[in-house]
């Protein structure tokens, strides 16, 4: 048995493991971020839908 070569494998996989973990925090913290603006944007929206005639015309008169 060769023990500093399976030292070194278990070493590599501990990091590959690590850096994997490092990646899903990221992605999940952008997700939160763009599912935050998402659910911003349904609001407002929701609020159009509710009241159409807000906002959505203007007079002008010259």
């Amino acid at each position: 048995m060769d023990i500093p070569a399976l030292s070194m494998a278990m070493s590599q996989s501990n990091i590959m493991n690590s850096v994997g973990i490092a990646m899903l925090d990221k992605s999940l913290e952008l997700n939160q971020g763009i599912d935050d603006q998402l659910v911003a944007a349904i609001d407002t929206s929701m609020e159009l839908s509710v009241n159409p005639h807000i906002g959505s015309n203007f007079d002008v008169s010259v």
